[in-house]
């Protein structure tokens, strides 16, 4: 990288149609607009990004990211996960970036500002191969939120969906919940995808996982707010009602 140049930073938001528990959510209506749109929309607000695109394994998907005047690349369906897909995405893209933010694409409450952090983050951080983010929450044994599990340094040790740190002798009202925002060197995100889904990874269903058997380094850090994935129906009735008093969605809605 020449002296003085910044790194460039683009979003790449994966998104699979069919997924298990809630087959075709990316095209869910929440409020006037499909989720996978709010999250389109809400990365173009983030201020740190030089592009975003969709990356999406169906026709479907393209079209409706098209009448929205959204980027859209159209991707293998044999993907496993996000990472695997934003990585044949960047291949067809012509310009290089030093980092690659992957923005899960059912994550329709995410926080621009949020964006911006972990991209700032990782540019200050640039030894680690993977920034990613925590949001410190309430504890909960449910399994649809996954865990971090992090030394003094803020070093990502593991990443589960277990009653994780296990009350023993004493207890903790917070947990450290993963955000689905994670940034990752160019050269990283082409090491983890050229390497095949690891043991940990398919045992949890956490694709991060792979990156920890590998060797790749993961910081993390903490945010704030209230974002979630939308994963079961639940989800998505809680994301409609939270989406009424966004205040981003009220930028962005027309």
């Amino acid at each position: 990288m020449a002296v003085g140049l910044m790194p460039k930073a683009i979003g790449l938001i994966p998104t699979r149609f069919n997924s298990r528990r809630l087959p075709g959510k990316s095209l869910k209506m929440i409020g006037n607009l499909p989720l996978i749109i709010h999250t389109y929309r809400r990365a173009k607000l983030a201020k740190s990004l030089d592009d975003v695109y969709i990356c999406c394994d169906t026709q479907e998907v393209c079209n409706v990211a098209k009448k929205f005047n959204a980027k859209a690349i159209l991707t293998s369906k044999k993907h496993k996960c996000g990472s695997d897909r934003i990585y044949e995405a960047s291949k067809k893209i012509k310009t290089k970036y030093s980092q690659i933010i992957d923005i899960q694409g059912d994550e329709p409450l995410i926080d621009p500002l949020n964006i911006n952090k972990v991209v700032e983050y990782h540019k200050k951080n640039m030894k680690y191969d993977i920034i990613l983010p925590n949001l410190p929450t309430k504890f909960t044994t449910s399994p649809h939120i996954v865990r971090l599990v992090f030394n003094q340094k803020k070093e990502v040790l593991y990443l589960t969906r277990s009653n994780t740190p296990y009350h023993f002798i004493s207890t903790t009202d917070i947990i450290y919940k993963h955000l689905s925002v994670v940034s990752f060197t160019s050269k990283a995100l082409e090491t983890y995808s050229k390497n095949k889904q690891s043991k940990l990874e398919l045992l949890e269903d956490i694709e991060l996982l792979r990156a920890i058997d590998i060797g790749l380094k993961i910081k993390t850090f903490s945010l704030k707010g209230d974002s979630f994935s939308v994963d079961i129906p639940k989800n998505l009735i809680d994301a409609r009602k939270k989406m009424k008093k966004d205040k981003y969605y009220k930028i962005y809605r027309n």
